[in-house]
């Protein structure tokens, strides 16, 4: 990864973990729920999702600022699928990000209400975004919640959960982790170019390099779910196979996973040549985990 990449990517996550603790500090809620909030949002993380969506709006915008409530509001999503992901009725983990899961700390009950309120409080910051037009905000509301709800993530993550002790296809996986993983990652690229003004053919282009993403982005978690160091990842690896989950190298070994992430990434980088004005920060962003 190069220098400027790097530096990149860590002054937009340093951008984006401010603005994502002063949207919720300001906040007049319960002390309760704003703590449970925080905490789970402090636990840091890649902010891979906002960093994507910048990425993509610099490549047609300038104004980075019209950018940063969206990115905020993806990552509070983000979050809270997270919060949620991590339950005892869910995944049962005890540890994110090398902290104690949310639940862990503050109940069941706590951590389900501070993941729904990171839910809905993500719509109201691009609500009241001042610096986005009424059909700027009716756009990214409507393609943020179809990609986060029953029709993307939500949807997936029940997928994923039916598909726990049973022997699924090829094309059931991808279409779950396109649901759970890859919709989100859609709508950060696409988000980012449409505030930035690309048009609708740049748009479609970045779609399709998007799909490939959240391919890659899920079989690389499955991968290091097997291959990976606790210690950089802030958990226990194997909990996938401990939880039965059907993951890429479950299906096709390990050897035959890194392959299959081998195909998604030539697919991706095919797609992104496609967009007639390509950014080579979304590339080197993205070609930080092919």
């Amino acid at each position: 990864m190069n220098t400027n990449l790097i530096s990149y990517m860590e002054q937009s996550k340093e951008l984006i973990h401010d603005g994502l603790i002063t949207s919720l500090e300001k906040l007049d809620i319960p002390t309760n729920l704003k703590q449970a909030m925080l905490y789970s949002v402090k636990a840091g993380g890649k902010r891979l999702r906002p960093v994507l969506l910048f990425s993509a709006f610099e490549a047609y915008g300038k104004d980075l600022e019209k950018a940063i409530s969206s990115a905020i509001a993806l990552e509070l999503i983000h979050t809270y699928s997270l919060v949620h992901d991590d339950l005892p009725a869910m995944d049962n983990d005890d540890y994110r990000r090398g902290k104690l899961t949310n639940h862990k700390v503050y109940g069941e009950a706590t951590a389900i209400l501070a993941g729904d309120a990171l839910l809905t409080y993500s719509f109201e910051l691009i609500a009241n975004d001042p610096l986005l037009q009424d059909a700027e905000k009716v756009d990214l509301i409507k393609n943020l919640s179809s990609a986060s709800g029953p029709k993307g993530m939500v949807g997936g993550q029940i997928l994923d959960m039916e598909a726990e002790n049973k022997a699924i296809s090829l094309t059931e996986l991808e279409r779950i982790h396109v649901l759970k993983t890859g919709k989100l990652l859609q709508f950060a690229v696409y988000a980012g170019a449409y505030l930035g003004g690309a048009t609708n053919s740049e748009l479609a282009a970045l779609k399709d390099f998007s799909y490939y993403l959240g391919l890659i982005f899920q079989i690389q978690d499955d991968i290091l779910d097997v291959t990976g160091d606790p210690k950089k990842m802030g958990k226990q690896v194997g909990s996938d196979e401990g939880n039965n989950k059907s993951t890429y190298p479950k299906l096709l070994g390990l050897d035959g996973a890194i392959e299959q992430k081998n195909m998604y990434s030539k697919k991706a980088k095919e797609a992104l040549k496609k967009c007639k004005r390509r950014s080579f920060l979304l590339n080197d962003v993205n070609r930080s985990f092919w």
